[in-house]
């Protein structure tokens, strides 16, 4: 239950967003009322706490800190490595203005990390549900809800604090990769109360990060720019619009995003998203009963992504939608209208070979026909079956991706197989695939309650992740969705259907999430562990390989019933930075 009406204001106000009626978050008993949270802030000694906490924790908003607060903070990261923590403020009265500042980092040998590669954000509360049956639409009121500590929040200066309250602010540390490796020290300065001190003492190892798009991971979260334009209030397609998606795209492929998600139909998901999907080509039947298919939209954003740093794949969604009705304008009618020909019929493989033919001449001539696949997700099979038959008849050398089940039997016609994190490739078909090229990865969605993305999920399940594409050899993580916001995603979560959180990674602003910065350090964790086994095989250092290969061992789903995700990630992490 969200325990604090009055901080929930305030976190409103902060937010600059509007009020909303917050009635059905209240529906349940809290599980502390008044006198018991009392009863925990009587037992802290001093008036205010000031320290380092955990970047796996979600700090409650109106009680004390969980877990130790330390005076300091070690950590030890690779050149080129982003690395963060929390520091947690918990005031037995009121602040009116707390204020992070960072400072440089020096070595001995004088060499500095600039403060301005130290990043603070105050990290903020939504309100967020239960995973309960996962799956299914829900009305709020029949859920357990409360509030979730998840958005940090850069673009504050400062904050106020309640009483009784504590407030965690990210810390993030971008390790320059040109920077010589040794200990460089500094502190952050916290003014709250009074002025704190926080020494920070960082070890640089000799060892180096690629960038992100040199990054091997396959990330593929599923971007809605329709999205973008409802919440900024901004005209869809407009300039203003394009300029303002700019800093979504690029934080996304500053995380290692490699495809691009591209409508080629009205709504390939049958509208489940609270905002439109519409198609990026414009389909028009002519009066003489020929076809014409307007790319301009679709060629302006795909090029404009691309800029953005996005540019391995583009996933077109979807010849095999959720509903079978593609829109039209219909010359001789003058008006939008619907194809509905059933999947496999002799009218569908028409409706679709006449575009088919145009779009693949379209995209060789734009140069991106090796890269752009149909995309398919969790489609039933004779569908499937259908489709890839009528793409290999247009040209065989379609690229076919797929979101779902494991079927053996089109296996080989995918290129991008991404399954349901329930499956397993068998290992010599994954041998297979990744001598021919063929990506293989991974997902989740609103069926797994662990690991998930969920507001409410625990942080390391994110940086677990990471840990288990590589015990299983696979290539990557697909999930849905980037940005598909409910109504106010600010300040609230949860959606009419599927766990809070399951529709979206990061807030407007663009502000990022603790669910994406440890999904971040899991892709990060990824990339470290590839490097050090191939570096160890290389070198014969048999001792070292044996111990990250056991550790590797550990990660499967079925373990997370016995252990949390931090327990595991926390005991191996040291292998990484030895």
């Amino acid at each position: 239950m969200i325990r604090s009406i009055a901080a929930f204001c305030i976190l409103f106000f902060s937010l600059q967003v509007p009020a909303q009626d917050v009635s059905l978050a209240l529906q349940k008993t809290p599980k502390l009322d008044a006198k018991q949270r009392a009863e925990k802030w009587a037992h802290i000694s001093s008036e205010v706490i000031a320290g380092f906490g955990a970047g796996s924790m979600r700090y409650v908003l109106d009680v004390p800190p969980a877990g130790p607060v330390k005076a300091d903070w070690a950590v030890s990261g690779w050149k080129n490595e982003k690395v963060h923590t929390q520091i947690v403020i918990a005031s037995k009265k009121a602040l009116q203005q707390l204020i992070v500042t960072p400072g440089d980092l020096k070595s001995n040998n004088g060499d500095i990390i600039k403060k301005e590669n130290i990043s603070v954000g105050f990290v903020q509360y939504v309100i967020t549900d239960e995973f309960r049956n996962g799956c299914g639409y829900r009305k709020p009121e029949n859920f357990d809800s409360s509030l979730v500590a998840d958005i940090i929040n850069t673009n504050l200066s400062s904050i106020a604090v309640e009483k009784n309250n504590t407030q965690p602010v990210w810390i993030s540390i971008d390790i320059p990769k040109d920077i010589k490796a040794g200990i460089y020290t500094g502190s952050v300065a916290v003014n709250a109360d009074k002025a704190y001190r926080l020494p920070i003492r960082l070890q640089v190892l000799d060892r180096n990060l690629p960038d992100p798009s040199g990054w091997k991971f396959k990330l593929d979260y599923w971007q809605h720019p329709a999205a973008i334009a409802r919440v900024h209030q901004l005209a869809l397609w407009s300039d203003a619009h394009f300029e303002k998606m700019r800093s979504y795209y690029t934080m996304l492929a500053n995380a290692g995003q490699k495809i691009i998600t591209a409508s080629i139909v009205d709504e390939p998901w049958g509208h489940q998203t609270y905002d439109d999907y519409p198609s990026l080509i414009r389909w028009t039947k002519k009066t003489d009963g020929s076809w014409s298919f307007d790319y301009s939209l679709f060629d302006r954003y795909i090029a404009f992504v691309m800029d953005c740093g996005i540019k391995s794949q583009i996933n077109c969604y979807s010849m095999v939608p959720w509903k079978i009705a593609f829109e039209y304008y219909d010359e001789q009618l003058k008006r939008d209208t619907v194809f509905t020909g059933a999947i496999g019929t002799a009218a569908y493989d028409t409706f679709w070979k006449t575009m088919l033919v145009d779009f693949t001449a379209h995209l060789k001539e734009k140069g991106w026909f090796e890269i752009t696949t149909i995309a398919m997700d969790e489609r039933p099979m004779k569908a499937m079956q259908s489709v890839i038959a009528l793409l290999k008849s247009v040209d065989r050398n379609w690229k076919i991706s797929l979101a779902g089940a494991w079927h053996p039997e089109i296996e080989k016609a995918i290129d991008d197989y991404c399954i349901a994190s329930k499956w397993k490739f068998p290992d010599t078909t994954l041998n297979d695939r990744q001598r021919a090229g063929k990506a293989s990865t991974w997902y989740v969605c609103c069926t797994e309650k662990y690991p998930n993305m969920f507001s409410f999920s625990p942080p390391d399940e994110s940086v677990w992740a990471g840990w288990y594409t590589a015990a299983t050899g696979m290539d990557g993580f697909l999930r849905w969705a980037y940005n598909s916001w409910p109504k106010a995603p600010l300040k609230d979560s949860r959606f009419t259907a599927w766990p809070a959180g399951d529709t979206y990674q990061v807030y407007p602003g663009p502000l990022s999430s603790i669910r994406f910065e440890k999904l971040i350090e899991g892709i990060q964790d990824f990339e470290k562990i590839n490097i050090l086994l191939e570096t160890y095989k290389t070198n014969q250092q048999t001792e070292k390989l044996k111990a990250l290969r056991a550790a590797l061992a550990t990660f499967n789903i079925d373990q997370l019933e016995k252990k949390s995700a931090r327990q595991m990630v926390e005991a191996y992490k040291h292998l990484l930075n030895q």
